[in-house]
């Protein structure tokens, strides 16, 4: 993709509120035509609503979408006409063939008559479903049913599919096979807005990719630059006995290594350094003293699902109130650290001396 393109896609300083909720807080993002874009993070992030405000399902409270310099908020019928979506759940009839679920759609979205039938047998050849065409949707197998729902939102030949969790409940050969199809659509000439909690699968197929996490946009960029943002750094994994992880990671922090990030995850502990072999050294040390009997090391890049965990510890620590700063602080005692440990924890995330020091103060 060459970022000289023009923009296809832009969210311009859009809010949404739903119920009084700041569901989306200032996205900016601009996406470029012919790419696999997605959009990554766990439920409730705000995935799902970014999707619908841009398919015109909700309103935005603030900020513009442009199609090209078309505002998108401003005209459904431009929506109806670029926009080709699926959702999480089957938007197809349960009760219609697969033939004529598709003529349904066809018409639906005014495709000329002539044009119907032999744009449904197109679709049916690329979704691998021509040998089921008259076949009952109701009787398909879950995979096809997907196949069939990707098939519907494409009769009237959209520019732009949009995704949701498209391989939400499908076996790991059939996510696949769904990415394979996704692939080839978008090698057609179709640009593909997707999302998805499986950051190795939303990784490996999309051109670049958005990192969204309590309705902030954290990153932008292709999957291999999110890993770069941590280059020069090497995973250190460490899995111990008795396995008192959180107490390990305040002493690496006490100790001022050159480590940019230590995290806790599936029962082992992770430090994040560009200089390994000294690091690990130093907490072989910090093991023997605290008692600590090594059962498991190794020395890895960092994956794509850690950097998107880094990024959503970082954003959490740093939205804390005065409040929940000092509760964090408490919190963290009664685990076993002291003072010293939390404020290098802190520290380690960016907060200001002073401010931490303040809020300790005031917890006295």
């Amino acid at each position: 993709m060459q970022e000289t393109k023009a923009p296809l896609i832009s969210f311009q300083n859009v809010y949404k509120k739903i119920e009084g909720n700041l569901i989306l807080k200032n996205i900016s993002l601009t996406i470029f035509p012919n790419e696999i874009f997605g959009i990554i993070g766990v439920s409730g992030a705000g995935k799902t609503t970014l999707l619908r405000c841009l398919i015109g399902f909700y309103k935005i409270n603030s900020g513009t979408i442009l199609y090209q310099d078309k505002d998108i908020t401003k005209n459904s019928l431009l929506i109806r006409r670029i926009f080709g979506f699926g959702t999480q759940d089957n938007c197809f009839y349960e009760k219609l063939t697969c033939m004529e679920n598709l003529r349904y759609f066809g018409q639906l979205y005014s495709v000329p008559e002539k044009e119907i039938n032999a744009r449904a047998e197109n679709l049916l050849g690329l979704v691998e479903l021509s040998d089921f065409c008259n076949t009952l949707a109701m009787n398909l197998s879950g995979g096809m049913k997907r196949r069939l729902d990707l098939a519907c939102s494409m009769m009237h030949s959209p520019k732009i599919l949009i995704m949701d969790e498209p391989t939400a409940g499908l076996d790991p050969s059939l996510r696949k096979h769904m990415w394979e199809l996704i692939s080839r659509i978008n090698a057609a000439g179709t640009t593909i807005i997707v999302t998805s909690h499986l950051l190795g699968e939303i990784g490996h197929f999309c051109t670049r990719i958005g990192i969204i996490n309590n309705g902030e946009l954290l990153k932008v960029g292709p999957p291999d630059a999110l890993k770069d943002l941590y280059s020069r750094d090497e995973e250190i994994h460490l899995e111990t006995w008795p396995g008192r992880y959180p107490l390990i990671a305040a002493e690496i922090k006490l100790e001022r290594l050159p480590v940019n990030y230590v995290t806790v995850h599936e029962h082992k502990i992770i430090a994040y350094t560009s200089q390994a072999e000294f690091v690990l050294h130093r907490i072989l040390i910090i093991l023997e003293n605290m008692r600590e009997r090594l059962l498991d090391v190794h020395v890895d890049k960092p994956s794509l699902n850690e950097v998107f965990e880094a990024l959503t510890e970082k954003q959490k620590i740093r939205g804390m109130s005065e409040d929940k700063l000092i509760e964090y602080i408490r919190q963290s005692m009664k685990k076993g650290y002291n003072k010293e440990q939390v404020k290098q924890v802190l520290i380690q995330q960016g907060w200001p001396e002073d401010v931490i020091n303040a809020a300790m103060i005031k917890m006295s």
